[in-house]
Order: C-alpha cells, then sequence, then structure tokens
C-alpha cells in the first residue's frame, strides 16, 4: 500500500510535465512561466514536509496518509477543470494554477516521511534499505507511467482529461489505506498473538508513541551528519527534480523526439531507476549486515551519483540520440540508487523521530527542486541545454563525496 501511495503522487506531481506541451498554447504560459508553475509545487511540497513527519512521529502515519490523499484527488481535478475558465480574482491564469499547485503540494508533503515513519516501525535495521528502496520504485514505476499515459491521453481525450484519470487514482488509494492501512505490526488486525509479542521483545510500545517533538528536533539539529545529509541530500533533489519536469521537454525539443514517443522514452529513466533502486537496497542492507550502517550506507550512497554523474556528462554531449536516452536513463537510475541508503540513515539516526527526522532530509532535497525547476529554462535559455545538464553532473558528484562525512550510526531517537 505505502508503494501504492508512492506511485499516485508521483503521477499527481509529474502528469503537469508532460501536459504542459499543451497547456501553455492554449493558457498562453511561456516556457518560463511553467518552470515557475513547477516550482510552486515543489514549495508546498517542502514547507509541509516537517510538520507533517511531526505528527507522524506523534499520532501515526495512517489517518494523515488518507486524508492527505483525498486532498490530492480534489486539487488534481481541479488543475484539469480551472485553468483557463476559473480564475482566482487578480491572479489570471498564471497566478491561479500557481496556486492550485502549491496546494497540491502542500497536501503530497508527507506521504515520504509518513511512510518512513511506517516502515522504521515495521522493518528492523538490516532490511529497512530494501524495504524504502521498493517505495522508491514506487516513484520510478510512477513517473515511468505517467509520460506515456498522460501523452496518450492528451491526444486522445485532451490534456484536461488526463487531470481526471488521475485524481481518480487519487481516491482509490485513500479508500484502499483507510482500509487495510496500520501505522505498526502491533496494531495490524492480520498480525498474530505470537507476532505481537516476538515486537514487543525488540519493541516498546511506549517508546514508539511518547514521543518528546522539541526534544527531537534539539537532538537532529545537533547532529551533524543530519546537516551533510541534508546538504547532500539538496543537491540531489536539484538533479532529480531536472530529470522530473524537464526531461520530457528536452527530449522533444533537442532530441526532436514526436508528442507520443518523447514520452515513451522519457518513461526509460524511471524503469532503470526501478530496477537499480531495489538491487540497491539489497546490496545497502548486506553492506549494512556485514560492515555495519556507517560503510554499508556510505558505498551505496557514494558509487551510484558518482557513476550517475558520468553518464550525464556523456549523455548530454553525444550526437546519437538514442544513445543520450540510454545514458540519460543509466544517469538516473544510478543517481536514485543511492535512495535506499540515503532514507534509512535517516531512519537509523531518527529512530522514534524518524518522521522529523526524514521530513528535514526530504525538505532539504525539494529545496533544490524548487531552485532546479525554475533555474534549468534559465540556464538554457542562456546557455544552452549541454551546460544545464552539466550543471545536474557536477552537483551529482558533489553529493556523493559529501557521504564520507556521514556516520549512519549517530543515532539520535533510541
Amino acid at each position: 500500500m505505502l508503494v501504492g501511495f508512492s506511485v499516485v503522487s508521483y503521477i499527481e506531481r509529474m502528469n503537469i510535465s508532460v501536459a504542459a506541451r499543451y497547456m501553455m498554447p492554449e493558457l498562453g504560459l511561456s516556457q518560463v512561466q511553467m518552470g515557475q508553475i513547477f516550482s510552486a509545487f515543489l514549495i508546498g511540497y517542502a514547507v509541509l514536509q516537517i510538520p507533517l513527519g511531526m505528527f507522524g512521529d506523534r499520532w501515526g502515519p495512517s489517518r494523515v496518509l488518507a486524508a492527505i490523499a483525498w486532498f490530492w484527488a480534489a486539487l488534481t481535478l481541479l488543475t484539469g477543470f480551472v485553468p483557463g475558465r476559473v480564475a482566482i480574482p487578480m491572479l489570471g491564469t498564471f497566478g491561479t494554477l500557481f496556486v492550485i499547485r502549491l496546494l497540491l503540494g502542500f497536501s503530497i508533503a508527507g506521504v515520504y516521511p509518513l511512510a518512513a515513519r511506517a516502515m522504521e516501525a515495521w522493518q528492523p535495521l538490516t532490511e529497512r534499505a530494501f524495504s524504502y528502496s521498493l517505495i522508491i520504485a514506487g516513484i520510478c514505476i510512477g513517473s515511468a507511467v505517467t509520460p506515456p499515459a498522460v501523452a496518450w491521453l492528451m491526444v486522445v481525450l485532451g490534456w484536461r482529461q488526463s487531470f481526471y484519470w488521475a485524481a481518480g487514482l487519487s481516491a482509490l488509494i485513500a479508500l484502499v489505506w483507510m482500509k487495510w492501512g496500520a501505522d505498526s505490526p502491533e496494531t495490524h488486525p492480520g498480525v498474530s498473538a505470537a507476532e505481537r509479542a516476538l515486537i514487543a521483545a525488540g519493541n516498546t510500545a511506549a517508546e514508539q508513541t511518547t514521543v518528546s517533538l522539541r526534544g527531537g528536533w534539539i537532538k537532529i539539529v545537533q547532529n551533524s551528519s543530519i546537516r551533510i545529509l541534508c546538504l547532500s541530500y539538496f543537491l540531489t533533489g536539484y538533479v532529480l527534480y531536472a530529470f522530473v519536469f524537464w526531461l520530457y521537454t528536452y527530449l522533444v525539443d533537442v532530441r526532436k523526439f514526436g508528442i507520443v514517443s518523447s514520452g515513451l522514452f522519457a518513461s526509460l529513466p524511471f524503469i532503470t531507476a526501478g530496477i537499480l533502486s531495489p538491487a540497491s537496497g539489497v546490496v545497502c542492507d548486506r553492506l549494512t549486515a556485514r560492515l555495519g550502517p556507517r560503510w554499508g550506507r556510505r558505498i551505496t550512497a557514494i558509487v551510484g551519483p558518482l557513476i550517475a554523474s558520468v553518464f550525464l556528462f556523456t549523455g548530454a554531449r553525444t550526437m546519437h540520440q538514442y544513445f543520450a536516452v540510454a545514458a540519460l536513463s543509466l544517469s538516473f537510475g544510478f543517481q536514485m540508487s543511492a535512495e535506499s541508503a540515503v532514507w534509512s540513515t535517516a531512519m537509523d539516526i531518527g529512530g522514534r523521530f524518524t518522521g522529523l527526522t526524514t521530513g528535514i532530509v526530504n525538505t532539504a532535497n525539494n529545496l533544490g527542486g524548487v531552485i532546479s525547476t525554475a533555474l534549468m529554462p534559465i540556464l538554457v535559455a542562456r546557455f544552452g541545454w549541454v551546460t544545464a545538464l552539466d550543471s545536474c553532473a557536477g552537483l551529482a558528484a558533489v553529493g556523493a563525496l559529501l557521504w564520507f562525512a556521514v556516520k549512519p550510526d549517530q543515532r539520535v531517537g533510541l
């Protein structure tokens, strides 16, 4: 079910990057304005990461996840219906769409910190990387499905209808979670008495529910590894969101693929990541069991992005369009292969403050995305696509090297 939330959340955030191709001429929006609308989502997404993560620590993720999914459905529906038809007074079409995407960012913000809080309660330390990598694979599935599906829906039904279909998926996952979701194993009706006894042997219920959030803030802010992890993940966010929001446009404008074929090729990086992310999660867990969390997490987080940087630098320069797609796909896949290490490290350090910790870390990631989505079209206009992609390659390498200073065994929340 958490993978389902991950899939749907990425469909909701990414659908506009494909629909923008038809939205911009119909609504009279420039590419720079569309970049600002993309950033509106990320601003909202970044702002509520920490508060929703804190709610998960105090009250559990179950009810909060169900509530926010209903907001996704409503706001995605409005994204298709309102622009060009109904304008918020004094804002116009651009301002109206900006506000809707900002609110959508607010509502989607909690999905990954809340999923991490649930995962910390459900999985032991040496299984967290692979478990969370499946949720990361959900990102890849949603991102892979969205470009071809939205492109096809736009051609057949229109761009507005593509948002209506996406809204229905949000309503569906909300209904499923309301029926079968649970904060932790001991609260799930399918867990037996013997299993609850085993859980109790390694987990204290009071430790799970009695959380001093004020004390958590102090401990987390004072932790040097969290600060460095935030900086590294900020740079990762710059790179990843350049792919999420601008890859489709790059394939159409630079590599000269068609509207539908660009949707298909834009899905390949996410398919690649969907394979490499769980594989790296397995490797990360095995290295953690053998070497301990410090080097088990580090190795996974360093090697993948360094390889990604090389592929991105190469893909930006090749003249062969299909080789470029292959190189960019591998670059994104190896960059995403570090995600399991990032999130499992945040869980390792955060412990019972996992919701708060992952909220802080993911806020940093999305602030990088805010800058990337707004800056990429400016870099492209002034310096060209090669320079814009080089900025991503360089930052990916820097983010990887910062991991030498991260210590995943510096646990904060016991």
